[in-house]
């Protein structure tokens, strides 16, 4: 087994983002090839993980993969890899409602992997101690090697603290206003948009004792607690090329996603809409992002201006989030109103507050799309948006669990063109029937 070590916090916004990141940079300045994983359903994290390691960063998600497939995505992407280092989200035992369901925790223990707990001790000396000793005691399965204490206020304030620690401490990062990403409104900044994370490399190596974060990571070699998972399903039995956008406006997509594509048979071809015509593809993906940032852009790129007509000719289209605000009539926003592509039979206007925000379960309905009705879907959903469909507007999926765009609906469908509020966690059956639904169109 691969040696691993789970970077977990006390809560959000405690620091383990940046400790988390300076020792991947860390690690991989030293030579290692450094895989990188984020518990949760987060896109913006792994952006940064995969700048710093030059390794696809994987989501580990028990909800919307399951636990064996937390499992498979671990096992099949640690190939190559010298260490794994996974960043955790929110507090280590915070899950799904109040339980352990889909927690930092839940994943330590699927993956047999040991915890180093950062502690933001800010405002407090011996307090810090009864914290500890209260994450240790908690869950008896989990395995702690130590914890990085942040933001020390000085010397004083740490030999308040570590006479009385009843783990080892690998850290101690001095309070610093330099030490911070900037953030917008879905989190932190994009990795192509600022460098910064990869800078934490050299304080992890000043402050903490990273010699010895590998040495217990490669001492806590234990298997995964159930037998190794293997791909099901048939594979490559069609053929097809997608476009996926992917540029400053639509960078939200999950590797496994993309990976499963792959493995269903289809060719990516990754393209701009913000600068590109549409390329000559199958069918189209268009992932979540900010195409709120870039409006007057995206409204008179070529490709907003071709997208309804490949539409109008059946080709299968998918849009999630930002891709589906792009796939609407029209955005407001900034007391503007911007036109879109007008595939959707919908407006859309930005909110200065949260509109949804959770995990997402449903089940599509089978109206007209390339998706066949019961098919399942697992998820998740953030946005500062509402839509405004019209009244005769055809849905694609029933949610149990969610908001989606109209009080537990989801998917707006035209023709072979649908696109959701919910990030989809893609699953073989998907990719396989939107595969197949490309090759055909392609023969047609």
């Amino acid at each position: 087994m691969i040696p691993r070590i789970v970077i977990a916090g006390t809560n959000s916004g405690c620091g383990k983002t940046t400790v988390a990141s300076g020792i991947m940079a860390a690690l991989t300045t030293r030579g290692l090839k450094v895989q990188p994983y984020k518990v949760g359903p987060d896109f913006i994290d792994p952006s940064h993980h995969t700048r710093i390691c030059g390794r696809p960063c994987r989501n580990l998600d028990p909800f919307m993969m399951g636990e064996k497939g937390v499992e498979r995505t671990f096992e099949q992407s640690t190939e190559g890899a010298d260490i794994a280092v996974i960043e955790g989200v929110m507090g280590l035992y915070d899950g799904i409602d109040g339980t352990d369901f889909a927690s930092t925790a839940h994943v330590a223990r699927l993956l047999n992997a040991p915890v180093l707990l950062v502690v933001n001790i800010k405002g407090m000396s011996r307090s810090t101690n009864a914290l500890i000793r209260g994450f240790c005691d908690f869950d008896p399965v989990i395995s702690f090697i130590g914890v990085i204490l942040n933001r020390v206020g000085s010397p004083r304030h740490r030999g308040m603290i570590e006479n009385s620690l009843a783990i080892p401490a690998f850290g101690w990062i001095p309070k610093r206003d330099d030490i911070a990403v900037k953030g917008r409104h879905l989190g932190l900044v994009m990795a192509h948009e600022t460098g910064s994370m990869s800078e934490f490399g050299p304080i992890i190596e000043e402050y903490c004792d990273l010699d010895a974060i590998i040495g217990y990571a490669k001492k806590n070699l234990t298997p995964l607690p159930q037998k190794k998972v293997s791909s099901s399903g048939k594979r490559r039995r069609f053929r097809a090329t997608v476009g996926v956008a992917l540029d400053e406006a639509f960078c939200f997509y999950y590797e496994d996603n993309l990976e499963r594509l792959r493995a269903a048979g289809a060719d990516l071809v990754f393209f701009s809409p913000l600068h590109d015509p549409l390329p000559r593809v199958d069918a189209l993906y268009f992932g979540g992002g900010y195409p709120e940032l870039h409006l007057q852009a995206l409204e008179s790129s070529d490709c907003t201006r071709e997208l309804r007509s490949v539409v109008d000719a059946g080709m299968p289209v998918y849009a999630e989030c930002g891709g589906l605000m792009y796939l609407a009539r029209e955005i407001a926003a900034d007391d503007r109103t911007f036109k879109l592509c007008g595939v959707l039979p919908a407006d859309v206007e930005m909110t200065p507050g949260i509109q949804a925000l959770g995990y997402v379960k449903g089940t599509s309905i089978g109206n007209s799309s390339f998706l066949p009705p019961s098919v399942s879907i697992t998820g998740h959903e953030f946005h500062y948006s509402r839509m405004f469909p019209d009244r005769d507007a055809q849905f694609l999926f029933r949610l149990s669990r969610g908001k989606g765009i109209d009080s537990g609906k989801d998917g707006l469908v035209s023709v072979n063109a649908a696109g959701t509020y919910t990030h989809a966690y893609f699953t073989d059956k998907f990719t396989g029937i939107f595969v197949k639904a490309a090759h055909h169109f392609s023969r047609d």
